[in-house]
């Protein structure tokens, strides 16, 4: 009797372990804390193990850290522009999905929040906001090469005196602050479609120009995009009034006491006074 190899093809296929099935109470324990090392996270339903990749990340441990026991996705979207690349790198770390029983997010989420501001990016997509004008962000690296000669220059020629210092001051500070927004955007691969153009012109103005590393300021940054004002993840939160709070004993003591020395939503008031009080120190 000749053997039947098609049923035992079949029998000898194994068996997909995908798509296991999640819940949210399985996934919050994995966040990197406690007895469970692990950090799992969501993105568009599926879940994934970041525990060993967490330290390969390119844009850090801790921002990807974040997110451990948490959805994701809306991170995952303003972060990477190149989402297709990014994928090829999950499927490796892919576990499971979301049962379907369960929602796309946490429970301590609003849905509408989440809705309406999905909504508010596509819509500044598709008006094209957030496609950079070249010529822009070129007259504006030319003032700024512009103001930090003057301001050498002005020195250099009338000499120290009270009103060429002043002058001076003045135009470096306006190019100090401004060379900082613009290192911002380059920081965020806002001007140039490929992120390697954007940090090499980063590099040149926050390293270069303003003389501090580029690598330490997207360290931080990166974090307060990813968890803005959110306590022991927010770097920009662990301020205090004049004076950054050094080490971690007096920030913590500051956010549980809750105190506003700095509120954030007048950022914008003190943020010239600092240079003034940084160039007058200097």
């Amino acid at each position: 009797m000749a053997p039947q190899t098609g049923s035992t093809e079949k029998e000898a296929k194994p068996i997909s372990a995908f798509p296991q099935h999640l819940t949210w109470e399985e996934i919050k324990i994995h966040n990197g804390r406690g007895q469970s090392q692990q950090q799992w996270l969501v993105i568009d339903r599926n879940v994934y193990d970041v525990s060993t990749f967490s330290k390969l990340h390119p844009g850090g441990s801790r921002v990807i850290s974040h997110y451990a026991g948490q959805d994701a996705t809306d991170a995952f979207v303003a972060f990477h522009s190149d989402k297709a690349l990014v994928r090829k790198y999950l499927k490796s770390l892919l576990i499971g999905e979301l049962a379907p029983d369960q929602p796309s997010f946490e429970s301590n989420k609003k849905k509408s929040l989440l809705e309406d501001f999905r909504e508010l990016r596509c819509t500044i997509e598709k008006m094209g906001l957030l496609k950079p004008s070249y010529t822009f962000f070129f007259m504006i690296f030319l003032h700024l090469l512009v103001l930090d000669i003057a301001s050498w220059l002005m020195i250099w020629y009338f000499g120290i005196s009270l009103v060429p210092f002043l002058v001076g001051m003045a135009f470096f500070t306006t190019a100090q602050i401004q060379m900082g927004w613009f290192q911002h955007d380059l920081g965020h691969c806002s001007v140039f479609r490929k992120p390697k153009w954007n940090r090499l012109l980063q590099i040149i103005v926050i390293n270069v120009l303003k003389g501090l590393p580029a690598s330490w300021w997207n360290h931080l940054h990166n974090q307060h995009h990813a968890k803005p004002n959110c306590f022991r993840k927010d770097p920009d939160l662990n301020m205090h009034p004049l004076l950054f709070s050094l080490g971690k004993t007096l920030s913590v003591e500051l956010g549980k006491k809750k105190k506003k020395f700095m509120p954030y939503n007048y950022q914008h008031k003190y943020f010239i006074c600092e240079y003034f009080c940084f160039l007058g120190v200097l």
